[in-house]
């Protein structure tokens, strides 16, 4: 049972149902109903008793809003994130149910841009609504949100002028792609039901390629940007391909009128008013988030982007330019983005980094020399992928950059202001550090690093800074904020590069000392850590840190509260304790967690490190067994070769003793024995025992 909906000043909010309320198209577009507020209902085709009439359709400007939309739908999956904008999720309903869960509803959205296998569905709950009309409580709408790609394969407006626009009043003409035949013809059964009963309107939407709010199909160029780990972002095909798109909010807005204007047109285009190419939007992406170049690649590759289906690397790839003259006037299309995404993509590029959480960590890492300031900054940089900036690398970076900027120039190219520039800041840093013996005065010191900063890859990941700067008026001159920075021009300092946790390490003079002479030779002469000039280094940070006005105080004028930490040890678990700290005070990472690819490469490889460990272990306990047995065996071995020995030993033992006793008896015994015997097998007497005694005992030769 539905709940019961309460009434706010005489109105009762619509109840709304939406499908896939966890996809992202679904998903926004409840999200944003859900915040909106009912205007006074309107009446038959979208009149009021108050307003304005045009069209048969009443202008909603200025009209008090009052009640809110109560909505539900259905889901693929338990919620990963909290829906609280949906009442109700309904999952694995049978027709049946779903159906008595539609009867409940005001209206009925359903989205079809992205899993086409809500086509089928989408087609019978229409058909199903349409057939139960005698049993409608009142009036229900029905709204089918489809894709622009129903038109893709429409004959020019004019053969003669190809810039001539689609409008919505030509849908009549549309020929959909090969591979949305399924959707024309939902759109065409969706219209035709609308005709023919006032108590159950239907409407088709027909959207544009959707952006905004994290994104879902621009992902793919929007994470490789961010990433910055391409020098150019791929573009498909040859890019001159013009794609109809609209913000998810505006699609949302266009839905939110659709409900409360009831507009006598039924079918209706969302699209925004740019006429971009996909050269355009990516070239765009890029500058604001990455490298800044694109880079044609032929369209089969994008087959290989996982991330995409052949329903959205359709979409990506058409050519269509169009213009939707019915979200005019009488329209109140609160719109985000009406110009398109070119045009506002710094918006979009700051709700793309809100939504999906994708903020910058900055840090400032301070203290004395061989404190282990670099070492906390790649530990710190490792677990949050963060940009280790130093000054030797950043100004070798910088002088890099422009060298080869001034090697590859082109020469018919049209960026010969860049070149210019870059050949003569190159000019102007070379000739600084030969004027000071290798080192960058001050000043284009600090425009290095400021360049560094406001980098992209710093902006999207974030960065820590080692050991600079070093002085209260390099901090104020670093973080200064420009124009652009400064919503209100108030502000002193540019928010987008000032680190927001600022750590200050430290240690005894002695342990320093200790620490520097324990090191091995090649990192003293790495660091520059002779003892002379590192006890002048030492003794310059010290002096600097006495000062009434240090470093440390501009980050506290700014209400950043620097965190102290005591090094006291270089122990591996006081390291790993100190690290700790350090997490626990700057928080979870703010960046993409391993995708699947990742997840699998990582679990591979803790797999083939797993195998090779058994197999070392088991060759180990192989070679083990082995060594044991043959251990064993030479011990047998031995043991019988010592009991051969001893027994022999003592069988010569009782050979020797033997002797004096055989020599006695052959001497003094057999003879007298042997002759007994001889008489007695003469005689041959009855006893020949008592016989021999007696003979023995007559010829005893001892016997005197």
């Amino acid at each position: 049972m539905a709940e019961p909906r309460m009434e706010r000043g005489g109105h009762t909010p619509k109840r709304v149902f939406i499908n896939n309320t966890d996809s992202y198209a679904s998903k926004h577009i409840a999200k944003f109903l859900s915040e909106c507020e009912l205007r006074p209902p309107a009446g038959p085709e979208g009149q009021t008793k108050t307003g304005d009439e045009e069209d048969g359709v009443v202008s909603l400007q200025n009209q008090r809003a009052e009640g809110a939309f109560q909505l539900v739908g259905t889901a693929s999956d338990p919620p990963e994130e909290d829906r609280g904008f949906v009442m109700e999720d309904y999952r694995n309903l049978n027709k049946d149910e779903l159906l008595s869960r539609l009867m409940d509803c005001d209206v009925v959205i359903y989205n079809v841009t992205q899993h086409a296998d809500q086509v089928e569905e989408a087609s019978w709950a229409v058909s199903a609504l349409h057939d139960r009309i005698s049993h409608f409580s009142g009036p229900k709408m029905f709204i089918l949100i489809s894709t622009v790609m129903t038109w893709a394969c429409s004959k020019p407006v004019d053969p003669e002028d190809p810039e001539l626009p689609f409008t919505d009043e030509m849908f009549r003409r549309r020929r959909a792609h090969r591979n949305f035949k399924q959707h024309i013809e939902l759109e065409k059964r969706v219209v035709k039901m609308g005709k023919t009963n006032k108590n159950f309107p239907t409407y088709v939407v027909a959207s544009g390629l959707q952006y905004g709010m994290g994104e879902q199909i621009l992902h793919f160029f929007f994470k490789t940007s961010w990433l910055g780990q391409e020098k150019e972002i791929p573009v498909f095909g040859d890019g001159t391909n013009i794609v109809p798109m609209i913000h998810i909010n505006d699609l949302a807005s266009v839905i939110q009128n659709v409900i409360e204007l009831q507009p006598k047109h039924h079918y209706l285009l969302a699209v925004d008013d740019s006429n971009s190419t996909m050269k355009d939007v990516v070239k765009a992406i890029a500058s604001a988030l990455g490298p800044g170049t694109v880079q044609k690649k032929p369209f089969e590759e994008a087959f290989l982007v996982q991330d995409w289906s052949v329903m959205e690397i359709d979409s990506l790839l058409v050519n269509l330019r169009m213009e939707s003259a019915h979200l005019k006037a009488p329209f109140s299309v609160n719109w985000s983005c009406e110009s398109g995404l070119v045009d506002n993509m710094a918006l979009v590029v700051e709700e793309y980094r809100q939504t999906r959480g994708l903020l910058p960590v900055r840090l400032c890492v301070l203290g004395p020399p061989a404190v282990g300031k670099s070492t906390v900054c790649k530990q710190i940089c490792q677990h949050y992928t963060l940009h280790h900036i130093t000054l030797i690398d950043t100004i070798t970076e910088t002088i890099s950059q422009l060298e080869e900027t001034v090697q590859n120039a082109d020469p018919d190219g049209d960026n010969d202001d860049s070149v210019a520039e870059a050949q003569e800041q190159l000019a102007s840093l070379k000739a600084s550090m030969e004027r000071n013996g290798g080192i960058l005065d001050e000043q284009q010191l600090v425009k290095v690093l400021k360049d560094k900063l406001t980098s992209n890859p710093c902006r999207n990941q974030g960065f820590v800074l080692d050991s600079f700067p070093k002085t209260y008026e390099q901090a104020k001159e670093l973080f200064s904020a420009e124009e652009h920075d400064s919503e209100d021009g108030t502000s002193s300092y540019s928010k987008n590069i000032t680190p927001e946790f600022v750590l200050c390490l430290d240690a005894s003079d002695a342990f320093l000392k200790d620490r520097v002479m324990n090191l091995p030779e090649r990192q003293v002469q790495e660091h520059n850590y002779g003892q002379e000039h590192f006890l002048r280094r030492l003794a310059t940070y010290r002096e600097s840190n006495m000062e009434d006005i240090t470093v440390v105080n501009y980050f506290e004028e700014l209400d950043i509260s620097p965190l102290y930490l005591e090094i006291t040890s270089s122990n591996e678990p006081d390291c790993l304790l100190l690290m700790q700290k350090i997490f626990h005070t700057v928080g979870k990472p703010r960046n993409y967690g391993p995708d699947i690819q990742e997840v699998e490469r990582e679990q591979r490889r803790r797999a083939e490190v797993r195998m090779k460990r058994e197999a070392m272990e088991q060759a180990e306990e192989e070679s083990r067994e082995a060594e044991e047995a043959r251990q064993r065996a030479a011990r047998w071995e031995e043991w019988t070769k010592g009991l051969e020995e001893a027994r022999q030993q003592e069988e010569d033992l009782l050979e020797a003793q033997s002797v004096p006793m055989r020599n006695y008896l052959v001497e003094h015994v057999m003879p007298t024995l042997t002759q007994g015997l001889i008489e007695c097998c003469t005689a041959r007497p009855q006893d020949p025992v008592d016989f021999l005694a007696e003979f023995l005992l007559k010829n005893n030769p001892f016997n005197y």
